[in-house]
Formats: C-alpha cells, sequence, structure tokens
C-alpha cells in the first residue's frame, strides 16, 4: 500500500556496523540507541480502550501457537478477510457467511471482540457479480447506432437543404440550424425554427441515406426533443425494398415538452424490407424546437443502464450488502469500518479513473463512488446506521501520516460526515509505516484527526524493517530491529499524546508474526515489520510497544 523512501547510504549505514548516534532518522526525537527489551505483561491488559490482532481464520483454527498468543495479547481482533464483500458474497450475488460465523464463534469463545472490516471498499469485491448488473462484463454484443450523425455534431458545409451531415429538408429550407446551445448531450443539436400556418410535412426532415436493416428483426428508433412550447410532432418511418418505396409507418401525436425527453418507438421489419429512412414532419405550430441523439438499435440488444438507472443498482447493491452483513452480527460485531480506503494516493476521491489501471483490471475491483459520487459515504453509513443503532461506525484509510493532500482530504469528508449526522462515531489511520516515517507528520496526522472531535484508531498498524528491499537477513539485524521498535514505540506514545482519552478507540496491530504478514506473504517482500518473529517469540517492537502503553 505504502510508497517508502530511504537513501542509499543510510540503508549501508543501518546494515552494517553503526556506533548507535541518536538523531538519525527524526531529527531531536530519534532514539536509535533507545532498548526496548521489558516484555512483562499483555497488550490488552495495559491500557482501558482496545488493543488487537489482525488474524487470519485458517492461522486461528489451525496453529495453536499463534491463537494462544492472540488470546493472549489481544482483547479485539480484525478478521483480515473473512468479512470482506467477496468472502462473503457470492458469484451470483447471494451471502455465505459460514466461515465468518465460525471465526466469530470461535473469537466469542475465547472472550474477545471482533472488529468489523469492512464494509464498502474499492478491492476485494465480487466484481463480476455487480459489473454484471450494469453491463460491464465486456462479453455482450455491441450496440451499434444505425442512425448517421445522431447528434448533429458535423456539419462539414452547411447549407439549407443539409444543415447537418447525413440529414437532408425535405419541405422548409431555412428552418433547420445547426445550434451549439440547447442540446441534450454532446456539443451540437438541430434547431427548428417553425413558422405559423400550414401541416406537419410542412417543415420536414429525413435521413438523407437509406438505414439498411433486416426483414423480421425489431428496431428501436428513438430520439430527445424539446421545444419553447409544448406540442405535439409526427414521424415516419419509410421501408424500401431494394429500390422501391413501400407503405409509410406514420408515428403522429408524439409529445414535445419544453424540457428534453425521449420518444422510443419499436419498429418490427416487415418481409423484404431492407432498408428504411426516418422523417420527421415538425410544421403546423409555431414554435422553436431542438431535436438530438437518434438513433436506431437492434431492439433485440439490451443497452446497459446509465444515468439515474445506473446510480439506483449500484445504490441498491451497496445498502443490501451493507445491510446485510451489519444485521447480521448486530449487537455482536459491535464497531465496523464502514467506508476504506475512499482516497487515491493524490487525496482525489477514487474513481475508475484514478484508480490505478492495474487494480480495475483485476476481477476483486468495484469503484462504488464511481457511480455513486462523493455522496456514496454519506449513504453508506446511514445505511450501517439504520441496520446497528448502537455499532460504533469508522472511515478508514492508509498513507495518512505520509500525504498531507490526503489526510486533508479525509478530515475534510469527515468532517462533512459528522456534520451532516449519517452516523460516523471515528476515523481510522491504518499507519502502514516504516523505520524513517517522519515523527513530525505523525504527530501533526493525530493532531489533526483527533481535531475532529471523532474516536481516532490504529486500524492496521505494521513497521517495515526494510523499506528498500534489501537483500539478506535483515530480520536478524539489530540496528533494524532496533529502529522498528524505536519506530512502534513512537507511533503508540503519539497516540497517547495527541488523541484525548475519551477519544482513543483502539489500536490494532496488523498480523501477528513476521511470517503471516500480508507484507511478506501478499507482496512477497524481505522483511519482518510484526511484534513477533517468525518462531512466535517477542521482538523488541513488542517491549517498546508494551512500554509506551504503559507509559515508559
Amino acid at each position: 500500500m505504502k510508497k517508502i523512501i530511504i537513501s542509499g547510504m543510510l540503508l549501508i549505514t543501518t546494515m552494517g556496523v553503526y556506533s548507535c548516534k541518536k538523531n538519525i532518522y527524526n531529527g531531536a526525537d530519534s532514539t536509535v540507541d533507545a532498548q526496548f527489551t521489558d516484555s512483562t505483561g499483555t497488550l490488552k491488559s495495559t491500557v482501558s480502550f482496545p488493543v488487537g490482532l489482525a488474524v487470519e481464520y485458517p492461522l486461528s483454527s489451525g496453529n495453536t501457537t499463534y491463537w494462544s498468543i492472540v488470546k493472549r495479547e489481544a482483547g479485539w481482533i480484525t478478521f483480515g478477510n473473512e468479512l470482506k464483500n467477496n468472502a462473503v458474497v457470492k458469484a451470483d450475488g447471494s451471502y455465505d457467511f459460514s466461515t465468518a460465523d465460525r471465526f466469530y464463534e470461535l473469537a466469542n469463545a475465547a472472550g474477545i471482540k471482533v472488529f468489523g472490516h469492512t464494509l464498502v471498499w474499492h478491492s476485494q469485491q465480487r466484481a463480476n457479480y455487480y459489473n454484471s448488473l450494469i453491463g460491464n462484463t465486456g462479453n455482450g454484443p455491441a450496440i451499434t447506432n444505425l442512425a448517421v450523425n445522431p447528434g448533429f455534431e458535423t456539419t462539414t458545409v452547411a447549407t439549407t437543404a443539409e444543415p447537418a451531415d447525413g440529414w437532408q429538408v425535405l419541405n422548409g429550407a431555412g428552418q433547420f440550424v445547426s445550434t451549439t446551445s440547447n442540446t441534450n448531450t454532446g456539443a451540437k443539436a438541430l434547431q427548428v425554427n417553425v413558422p405559423a400556418g400550414g401541416q406537419n410535412y410542412n417543415t420536414q426532415l429525413i435521413t438523407k441515406a437509406q438505414v439498411p436493416v433486416v426483414a423480421g428483426k425489431t428496431y428501436t428508433i428513438s430520439y430527445y426533443i424539446k421545444g419553447a412550447a409544448a406540442q405535439n410532432i409526427q414521424f415516419e418511418i419509410r421501408p424500401y425494398s431494394g429500390a422501391a418505396a413501400g407503405s409509410v409507418n406514420y408515428q403522429g401525436g408524439k409529445p414535445v415538452t419544453t424540457n428534453y425527453a425521449k420518444v422510443s418507438y419499436d419498429y418490427a421489419v416487415p418481409a423484404g424490407v431492407t432498408a428504411l429512412q426516418l422523417a420527421f414532419d415538425l410544421g403546423g405550430t409555431l414554435n422553436t424546437l431542438y431535436l438530438d441523439d437518434v438513433s436506431i438499435t437492434d431492439a433485440a440488444v439490451v443497452a446497459p443502464p446509465s444515468g439515474d438507472a445506473l446510480t439506483t443498482i449500484v445504490d441498491h447493491e451497496m445498502k443490501k450488502h451493507i445491510q446485510t452483513v451489519v444485521s447480521r452480527y448486530a449487537g455482536k460485531i459491535t464497531a465496523w469500518d464502514v467506508l476504506n480506503e475512499p482516497f487515491s494516493d493524490a487525496g482525489e476521491l477514487r474513481n475508475n479513473t484514478n484508480t490505478p489501471t492495474t487494480d480495475l483490471t483485476k476481477v476483486s475491483v468495484f469503484v462504488w463512488q464511481n457511480y455513486l459520487g462523493r455522496g456514496y459515504a454519506a449513504k453508506a453509513f446511514a445505511y450501517a446506521r439504520a441496520a446497528d443503532a448502537s455499532a460504533d461506525l469508522y472511515m478508514n484509510e492508509y498513507n495518512l501520516e505520509s500525504s498531507v493532500a490526503k489526510l486533508d482530504a479525509f478530515i475534510a469528508l469527515a468532517t462533512e460526515l459528522k456534520s451532516a449526522n449519517t452516523g460516523i462515531t471515528g476515523v481510522g489511520t491504518q499507519m502502514h509505516c516504516n523505520i524513517n516515517t517522519s515523527y513530525n507528520q505523525i504527530n501533526n496526522m493525530f493532531q489533526k484527526l483527533a481535531a475532529t472531535g471523532l474516536k481516532v484508531r490504529i486500524s492496521e498498524l505494521d513497521v517495515r524493517l526494510n523499506p528498500s528491499e534489501k537483500v539478506g537477513s535483515v530480520a536478524t539485524s539489530p540496528t533494524l530491529l532496533n529502529l522498528q521498535a524505536a519506530m512502534y514505540h513512537y507511533v503508540v506514545k503519539a497516540y497517547l499524546k495527541y488523541v484525548p482519552e475519551a477519544q482513543r478507540g483502539g489500536i490494532t496491530i496488523w498480523g501477528v508474526a513476521d511470517t503471516d504478514s500480508w507484507i511478506t506473504t501478499s507482496l512477497a517482500k524481505n522483511d519482518a515489520p510484526l511484534l513477533f518473529n517468525g518462531n512466535y517469540a517477542k521482538k523488541s517492537a513488542f517491549a517498546a510497544v508494551l512500554q509506551a502503553l504503559k507509559g515508559q
């Protein structure tokens, strides 16, 4: 998740013989030579606020050493994956809580509380199911509009006989003009200045060329129209069998209102018909009409939802997921990450553009806010609150200690959500740190988060001791282990210093042993970021956290 920079000279220093000087990483506050050896006691027993670990069900149910450490040290646990969207939502959209239920019962039997992670995220989603609902599968037939220049966007040479490419005036020369105002979509529309008197065919426009069609198929013919005043108009479908014209299909009484509205008609092509022309009969009533977005498509090919229809589908699925999960554990799981990682690295609300394309190509990625906009956040919290009136509801994000832009964007949204009484009660900072994360930025982050008045929790703490990916046995380097312990100690001390007691939502270490960390497993990095080594022995980092919690 986190981009980490460390200088080459600094890395050489940490890996070689070092004289244990101070003030190398973070100015006057740095304590490279500090020793953290007192590991007497347990993490959960030292403070009144929740202290926990992120855990995995396979290890919890199958590794007695692992689970014994969890039971001894953690008052709370966060499931690493078992409550994420693609862990409980099946390919058909149904739900399977069997693993999550077994995990909850295991924790409950041990007297451990569970933090719910996570309800709305962009990754590890059942994206193939959600995309199938909105036509984003990429496997369906293409929808081809047979109308030429359907939005009147191109006019190679404007004439009274052909005001837009592909469209010909039959009657009413000079009444049709291309316009850049009053468009439905795009840059242009066709404006029709209709004089008083006469018949509807006195102002008449037709597709210049015949449109090829297939006999026996049904085509959907549609267009958008509005007028300065309301009225009715007529359109014609003129069929051809080769060069021979057939009987015209007249569609009269089609409404025109003062706002753009879609008119649609399904036309079944008679036997023998090979092409058609579409004509509009717009005369007879003094008015100014605007015509845009004409469409002739195969009715058997269904267009994916768009606009309000698309928003409604995505909103429904988000609500269903939140309330299905939260209501199942209401009164059992009493705190949730409602929103996880809503912002890009640049501090922008995520969408399908600023979310890395490498993520979007994965079957697990579905960016909810791309379809619902910023309002998705308030809705998500409202849906969660409706499902559980008393649970703590958090928004969670990473890199808040390293990106001021992201921190400020995160706080702005949290403040909006709090002011709107959406149900948010807390903010989570993941804190996937490294040994040279800036102390000053950590301080700044905690102060700003606390200033929201919401609860503040460190939600996914770990500290990489090998950010530059040095080869070799970094996990046994005394200097690196000491630097790592110093960072853990500073983070916890800063949390206690800058977050008022009433706002402390808790601290969760993101894993148990170095060998089961996401950094060494999912990312396959040469690192040792947690409190216990691969043999489940306490590291100096454990002592550092424990001493900080004790106020030492």
